[in-house]
């Protein structure tokens, strides 16, 4: 019965905007400061024929799509599932059409970014190097026990799409050993190695925009969910 109420609660228009005045609100802040901090060193630079203020823009704006993406879907399909009942058995599939693309312009814009305005971190280029390399394993650690153990689908918020995945127990191989939540820990470390290889500030302050932003997500969006589905 506890359950049951719940559950009802998800089904609710109040439920469906809880916490996400806190999610703009800090959103708001958020990109001020990345602009702020950033744009004395975007200069008129540009990459396959992108201007750094461009490819900035894009990675903070495509960012903001994505999660607003996630947090409008995964509360619809907890309180109504909507993508079931429109989508019936290809529901999950149709999410990762819209998911996976939006997962991968992240390091792509880091990398349109980090190569418009390189050389603008003033340190050592070995010693960044040296830091962007061991940075990248444990974010690739992560992106591999994810594939190995977590699984792709459940990886997308399956929890939100099946009973199923509700009832599995949780992860506690390879990088999850370490951690429940090392997808939002350490895979964002690659973006901050794409910056620093490149010695590019504005690349590393969106890089720590991008990481923030999750946390932001997980703290307005994905643990209230958590607490409703666990």
């Amino acid at each position: 019965m506890k359950k049951e109420l719940t559950y009802k609660k998800a089904k609710s228009i109040k439920y469906f905007f809880h916490r996400q005045i806190w999610h703009f609100l800090s959103l708001i802040i958020l990109v001020y400061l990345t602009w702020k901090f950033s744009n004395p060193t975007i200069q008129n630079n540009s990459w396959l024929s992108i201007s750094s203020n461009t490819w900035f823009w894009l990675s903070i704006s495509f960012t903001i799509f994505h999660q607003v993406v996630v947090w409008i879907v995964f509360r619809l399909q907890l309180g109504w599932a909507t993508l079931t009942k429109i989508f019936k058995s290809f529901d999950q599939y149709i999410w990762a059409i819209i998911f996976i693309p939006l997962l991968i312009s992240r390091p792509i814009f880091i990398i349109g970014l980090a190569n418009s305005t390189k050389n603008t971190l003033p340190i050592s280029k070995p010693i960044l190097i040296t830091v962007a390399i061991i940075i990248s394993i444990p974010a690739l650690y992560t992106l591999w026990s994810v594939f190995r153990y977590f699984k792709i689908m459940r990886a997308l918020g399956g929890d939100h799409f099946r009973v199923s995945y509700r009832k599995m127990p949780m992860v506690d191989k390879g990088v999850f050993k370490y951690s429940s939540n090392a997808m939002y820990l350490y895979a964002f470390l690659l973006l901050y190695a794409i910056a620093l290889y490149n010695a590019s500030l504005p690349a590393f302050i969106v890089s720590v925009f991008q990481h923030i932003y999750i946390w932001i997500h997980y703290y307005c969006t994905e643990k209230p969910d958590m607490d409703i589905i666990y």
